[in-house]
């Protein structure tokens, strides 16, 4: 399970209100209690063997209750390194706890990160 922080920006949204928006994530991976690698902007997953994937979302499942973040479906659309990544096309992302952010901003150009924790699971074909 990471241990992970979702990041959040206060800018103005299309109405021209002050709005909390999703920056970026930054999550340490873990194996058998071992870190193993780290989740970034991206998205990004990076393993210790250097192997890596991008993702992009293809699908998405609400949380379990309303301040978790929602479960993905990532399509991998790059990858990088070989290794324990490389043979990844589908990353899914389950097992939310926490992450969602509530409450206004007040000045643009601010952050506040909200831990969360999550499963990943990286999928290959054949």
């Amino acid at each position: 399970m990471p241990k992970a922080r979702k990041v959040y920006e206060c800018k103005t949204n299309a109405d021209g209100a002050l709005a909390w928006a999703f920056r970026e994530p930054i999550a340490t991976l873990f194996s058998d209690g071992k870190t193993v690698g780290r989740h970034y902007a991206g998205p990004n997953w990076e393993y210790s063997d250097g192997s890596a994937v991008v993702g992009q979302v293809v699908g998405t499942a609400p949380g379990q209750v309303a301040m978790d973040i929602p479960w993905l479906k990532l399509g991998v659309t790059s990858r990088r390194g070989s290794g324990v990544l490389s043979p990844a096309t589908t990353v899914q992302r389950i097992n939310t706890m926490g992450g969602k952010l509530n409450g206004a901003c007040y000045k643009a150009g601010t952050y506040e990160s909200v831990p969360y924790s999550a499963d990943y699971v990286f999928l290959r074909k054949g």
